[in-house]
């Protein structure tokens, strides 16, 4: 298993429009991943679950892999959840 935990620095979170682009991301990789905010978890290549979860500024994103990718798909996933304005 790998993991990464960031601090979202975007304004707005994880709105539909970035969130459909990370769940795009995550289809791409074969590892089973999860994200976690605040206690709630969701499955990472899940649009309508990531929007259950609080994923707003300045909360601490907890992303998760296991599979054959993991280290791959954490770092890429993360990077671009850091790279959000």
């Amino acid at each position: 298993m790998s993991n990464k935990t960031i601090t979202l620095q975007a304004e707005d979170g994880l709105h539909v429009r970035p969130a459909a682009e990370f769940v795009k991301m995550a289809k791409g990789f074969e590892s089973d991943i999860k994200v976690s905010v605040a206690g709630k978890s969701a499955n990472a290549k899940s649009l309508f679950k990531l929007q259950l979860l609080e994923l707003v500024k300045g909360a601490n994103v907890l992303i998760e892999a296991v599979g054959s990718d993991e280290q791959n798909a954490v770092e890429t996933l993360s990077d671009f959840l850091v790279s959000l304005k």
